[in-house]
């Protein structure tokens, strides 16, 4: 006889259909949930999308906005607000009340720094402790590969760089000219401190010799009329040299400038003319010397002597100096007097140029700069001061 089920369900049938409700509440679950994650992924991709085409939008106009202001700063060479420059010739403009236009921060480091032109060393300002003399290369090398041979007397003539690359554009012009007679001659270009110490060492040597009467300090002071104390000295800058001229006679060159005086040749006259279009500037103007009309800057420059001496500065300071008729110390205190000016040619703005003090005690400093242009070089000043020239 079959047994009879009483109305009870098997154990096993109701786990499976337990298990199979499950198994579909999970599929129910995940295909809402992967739905709701597609939507959701529409959804911000679309956002996503608008956010990406408003900001095209707003880098467009800005690109926009920035090409007519680049535009008519092409066409008026400064801003709207500017004074207006001289149509014709060189003028400079006192920026002093006016904010750089773009303005933003660099930081710069003091080694960076020191060769850009404007270092000061003078009998009262002498070169910075942290001068690197590593840094002067021999003009030889870069004379030969020139074609400017004999522009140099002998292999120990140094200088900085710059300050070669720069003589080496200026006399490679004066040779195209026809005006290649100048020589950097030994002993008046760069000078190690010890070289400048040895020097002045003998010429103190010598005053005690023939003064033998006067105190230690009173001979010092003798001693510095002639030959400047180590570190004061323009040759140890590594950025002055003198030139002078000279003529071939039987294979051996002979200078001519004590016979014909150097600013009286064809050569000279060049030099004085457009050095400062190469970023030179002759250093030591003094009474009549070199032309009969120079005024005296020896109470400036502590220096009385007649030396062909040229220092390089770059060419937007050099402009200014020569516009104004400024040597390097009294620019120096143009700059701190007027901390921002413009130099336009024709009405075309060639350079502008700023001036901030960050002191001398910091190996890197924050300077201001004016972010329309990347085209600008720093320099030290040696007095506290970082110099800045834009060139356009």
């Amino acid at each position: 006889m079959a047994k009879r089920n009483n109305g009870r369900k098997d154990p096993m049938i109701a786990l499976i259909v337990t298990m199979v409700v499950l198994v579909v509440l999970a599929v129910g679950v995940w295909v809402a949930g992967s739905m709701l994650r597609d939507y959701r992924a529409d959804v911000l991709e679309t956002e996503q999308n608008a956010v990406e085409e408003y900001n095209n939008g707003l880098w467009a106009d800005y690109e926009a906005e920035r090409a007519d202001y680049m535009a008519q700063i092409s066409t008026n060479q400064g801003n709207q607000s500017w004074p207006t420059p001289a149509a014709e010739g060189w003028d400079v403009l006192d920026l002093t009340t006016y904010p750089l236009e773009a303005p933003g921060t660099v930081t710069i480091s003091r080694t960076d720094a020191m060769f850009g032109g404007l270092l000061l060393v003078n009998e009262w300002h002498s070169r910075p402790a942290d001068f690197d003399e590593s840094a002067m290369v021999s003009i030889s090398t870069y004379s030969r590969e020139a074609g400017l041979e004999s522009f140099w007397q002998d292999a120990s003539c140094k200088l900085h760089p710059a300050a070669i690359d720069a003589m080496i554009a200026m006399l490679t012009d004066a040779k195209a000219l026809g005006y290649d007679h100048y020589v950097v001659k030994k002993g008046y270009n760069f000078r190690t401190y010890a070289e400048q110490e040895e020097l002045f060492n003998k010429e103190l040597e010598d005053q005690r010799d023939s003064r033998p009467n006067l105190s230690e300090t009173e001979l010092v002071a003798r001693a510095k009329k002639n030959v400047n104390y180590p570190g004061t000295s323009e040759f140890n800058s590594g950025l002055s040299f003198c030139l002078y001229l000279y003529e071939r006679e039987e294979g051996e060159a002979k200078q001519y400038y004590k016979d014909t005086p150097f600013y009286d040749t064809p050569d000279g006259q060049w030099l004085l003319e457009n050095a400062w279009k190469y970023g030179f500037v002759f250093r030591f103007p003094t009474a009549g010397y070199p032309t009969a009309d120079t005024a005296d800057k020896a109470y400036k420059t502590g220096m009385n002597m007649s030396l062909n001496c040229y220092r390089y500065v770059g060419k937007g300071h050099a402009a200014v100096m020569n516009h104004l008729n400024l040597c390097l110390e009294e620019y120096i205190e143009y700059l701190m007097d007027h901390p921002h000016i413009a130099v336009f040619e024709n009405g075309v703005k060639r350079y502008e140029i700023t001036y901030q003090y960050v002191g001398d005690d910091a190996a890197t400093f924050t300077v201001d700069v004016n972010r329309l242009t990347n085209n600008y070089t720093m320099t030290l000043d040696n007095m506290g001061g970082v110099i800045t020239v834009y060139e356009y």
